[in-house]
């Protein structure tokens, strides 16, 4: 019997993580048969749980909305605690919870009856939270750009580029990112055919979702030191490549993911990678650290690491004797 309950709440996760199941994928994920998924399917029915049949080549299974709170046995009071909560830690306001707290929301906004979103949209226009300083991202946007890419729907959107340009995109969402103060989005264009990284507070999502698509292959294993790249070094027209002789903690607490990329190296030092479009803005900005460096890449910088270095050479004047 226990067995029994504890796949019952295991389903149930299943069903609440993402939009569509087939019959062979809970199988499999339960270590069950079709057979056993469909009997466990009926007993969340008769416990209220309005769990809907799919249509397709390979039967399949998707949770309702306005299901019931359990396996958390929540009431409404607490049901609303949570999803305010959830809004406010989106905006950081503990570090390391925020994505977190993206996935928990979405997965909770898609089983809340009506009577409870729209008490939680009421409380949410009335309280104002003290932001940390940064881009704000609304929480209506965070969750569903995180609905986009658990379902794997295409998200059409409007995006304003740095440089102020609006443009409509249409994109297949892979990851959230939260970087220092801000949200990304690594997504594949398929205007330009090709992965990119998108500040979340200048896009605007549209609705409804666009059609289902296969995923990609994700354009590296870690998506997190992916958008730290291509927003702290390769969009830049330099990028510049340090050995850094400080531990790589110590490295970070000085250079945000959305400055430079830091890899260590031992414990003593770390290599740095940062971009800009002004050799004399990395050099200033590396040396202004506080860390002994060597500069490695590219050649135009180390060349001009010699001429300021002859420059305050000579600002310094001749040694006194």
């Amino acid at each position: 019997m226990l067995e029994t309950s504890a796949r019952l709440l295991r389903l149930l996760s299943l069903l609440q993580q993402r939009r569509d199941w087939t019959g062979p994928q809970l199988a499999e994920r339960l270590g069950v048969t079709v057979r056993t998924v469909r009997r466990d399917v009926d007993r969340l029915r008769e416990l209220g749980y309005p769990v809907h049949a799919t249509i397709g080549n390979v039967g399949g299974y998707r949770l309702g909305a306005g299901a019931a709170m359990p396996p958390l046995l929540l009431d409404d009071e607490e049901a609303v605690a949570v999803a305010v909560g959830l809004r406010t830690a989106v905006n950081a306001a503990v570090a390391g919870i925020e994505e977190t707290s993206v996935r928990v929301l979405a997965k909770l906004e898609q089983i809340l009856p009506p009577r409870l979103r729209y008490r939680v949209s009421t409380l949410d226009a009335a309280i104002v939270a003290q932001h940390r300083p940064g881009a704000v991202v609304s929480p209506e946007a965070l969750s569903t750009i995180a609905a986009a890419c658990r379902d794997h729907r295409r998200l059409r959107m409007d995006y304003r580029g740095h440089d102020g340009t609006e443009s409509a995109r249409t994109v297949e969402p892979h990851k959230l990112v939260h970087a220092g103060r801000r949200w990304y989005l690594v997504a594949y264009d398929l205007d330009r055919a090709d992965w990119r990284t998108f500040r979340v507070d200048r896009l605007r999502p549209r609705t409804p979702a666009g059609p289902r698509f296969s995923p990609r292959e994700p354009p590296a294993d870690d998506i997190g030191e992916y958008a730290s790249w291509a927003v702290g070094v390769g969009r830049y027209r330099h990028r510049a490549r340090f050995t850094m002789y400080a531990p790589a903690a110590r490295v970070a607490e000085r250079v945000s993911a959305e400055t430079g990329v830091i890899e260590a190296v031992d414990e003593r030092s770390c290599t740095l990678w940062v971009g800009s479009n002004s050799l004399d803005g990395l050099a200033l900005h590396v040396t202004l650290l506080g860390f002994d460096f060597t500069v490695h890449e590219p050649a135009e910088l180390v060349e001009r690491f010699g001429t300021l270095h002859a420059r305050i050479g000579h600002a310094l004047g001749p040694p006194a004797g």
